[in-house]
């Protein structure tokens, strides 16, 4: 068994993992037998936090009813997503506080009180951490360096076995990711020798992805956070990178892009939750490209690129590796996807519903309703990566059961469109056939095995 353990750093560490969960849902190969998200973030109730949290539970619930063996075709929701807890975060003990209560500045004497005035401003200290660090790394590298001690943190550690990696995701131009990055570094390689598996993570794989900035955010009078430092933030980090990090890590990614797009300025909480973007889409590769990097590989530094400098990406855009690796496993879940909400109700009386139970009873089992619930959400990651900028648009959305043309955009099918509406049956025709290759034995394998089948066919025959 190997495991990939991902620590997610942030809102945009979250963000990735939400792009990574539907990646991994539509069946891209990963050679991890196993990925354990960590998400740290002292902001506990952070929107895009939450939603990705909502999405890796419905994955693993979704992947829970399904079976997997050698003899099992199906690819879809294939690798197992575990969580060291119930919420995949580790918990930042005291970051419910002001920054100037957690360090007990009220209790220095006069002269440290004015040394800490010197390294942070009345605003700094004022700061309520509850909201993370909002763009101050020299914050959050005091108040993250305790994270080690935590009940979590030490799970991590005594779960961790010989063949594991370690991938961490991070932005640089913040002030969670900023701070967390280098100190989780330094816990990794310098780790307690009490640990029992010190050595284990002294020498472990250890890939780094470091976001550079790829959005801007409003201007707000008293903003906390100033898109204006950016470029400087990340230019002081980067040095920093170069000299005290990489040399730590056995593969470093890094990703940016220029930001053409200003979200709305939330001090952070349930209101920040920033739309899907490529980026993310991207970041979440190089998770995927770790993970099925060699162990006794180590490529310094990595970087993504594209073949046209476009603002609506479609496939036809991405270099022949990347494209490979995600046209067949995404096109197939998107024709599962506009199946299941446009045809499926209608069809209960064809053959292969008919032989596999589907009916209006299996659509309100909770199997069902939480598949729908991952595919909504599914559907939405594509349309707010289609609608930011720059735009990932890999698939027409605006395809209705009356009004369908090709699927994919920027590619050109064998015989026009093979979802026009005349031509839905040549789908129900493939999951027909695909019944005798069928391996489970449950409803809900079946089901989602069926739908594999009959979508590989598709896509091969167009």
């Amino acid at each position: 068994m190997s495991k990939l353990f991902i620590f997610a750093i942030g809102g945009t560490g979250s963000r990735v993992l939400k792009s990574l969960s539907f990646l991994l849902a539509s069946g891209i190969h990963c050679e991890a037998d196993e990925i354990v998200p960590i998400i740290i973030d002292p902001d506990s109730s952070n929107g895009d936090v939450e939603k990705t949290i909502d999405i890796l539970h419905l994955y693993q619930n979704i992947r829970g009813n399904l079976k997997f063996d050698s003899h099992t075709k199906n690819k879809f929701f294939e690798t197992p997503i575990e969580g060291l807890n119930d919420n995949f975060k580790i918990r930042i003990q005291n970051s419910n506080k002001k920054f100037k209560e957690f360090i007990d500045f009220n209790t220095l004497d006069q002269s440290n009180k004015a040394l800490v005035s010197l390294l942070f401003s009345e605003q700094n200290l004022e700061a309520d951490m509850d909201v993370g660090f909002k763009g101050n790394p020299n914050m959050g590298s005091v108040v993250l360096n305790q994270f080690h001690n935590s009940k979590d943190f030490q799970d991590f550690v005594g779960s961790f076995g010989a063949n594991d990696k370690i991938f961490i995701i991070s932005s640089i131009f913040g002030g969670t990711g900023a701070s967390g990055f280098p100190l989780l570094i330094k816990n990794l390689r310098q780790p307690d020798p009490n640990w029992g598996t010190s050595a284990l993570l002294r020498n472990a794989p250890i890939g780094a992805l470091s976001v550079l900035p790829y959005f801007g955010v409003k201007n707000k009078d008293n903003a906390t956070v100033d898109k204006a430092t950016f470029i400087s933030k990340t230019k002081a980090a980067l040095r920093y990178y170069l000299h005290g990090v990489e040399k730590d890590v056995d593969t470093m990614y890094y990703i940016a892009d220029e930001p053409a797009n200003d979200y709305e300025h939330n001090e952070g909480e349930s209101e920040q939750q920033n739309d899907s973007h490529f980026i993310e889409f991207a970041s979440a590769l190089a998770v995927i490209d770790f993970a099925n990097q060699s162990k006794t590989s180590k490529v310094p530094v990595k970087e993504f690129g594209i073949v046209n400098d476009v603002q609506n990406i479609t496939f036809k855009d991405l270099h022949g590796k990347t494209k490979a690796r995600v046209f067949k496993p995404l096109v197939q879940y998107y024709l599962m996807n506009l199946f299941l909400e446009n045809k499926l109700k209608e069809n209960f009386d064809s053959k292969f519903a008919a032989e596999l139970g589907i009916n209006s009873q299996f659509t309100r089992e909770p199997f069902f309703e939480e598949l729908n619930d991952f595919n909504d959400h599914f559907w939405r990651w594509l349309s707010e990566m289609a609608e930011n900028k720059r735009g990932f648009r890999p698939f027409n959305l605006e395809i209705t059961t009356e009004n369908i043309f090709e699927v994919v955009n920027g590619i050109s099918l064998k015989n026009g469109g093979f979802l026009s509406s005349k031509n839905y049956e040549r789908f129900i025709d493939k999951l027909n056939k695909s019944l005798k290759e069928i391996k489970a034995d449950k409803k809900e394998s079946q089901f989602v095995e069926l739908f594999y089948i009959g979508s590989e066919k598709l896509v091969k025959e167009n």
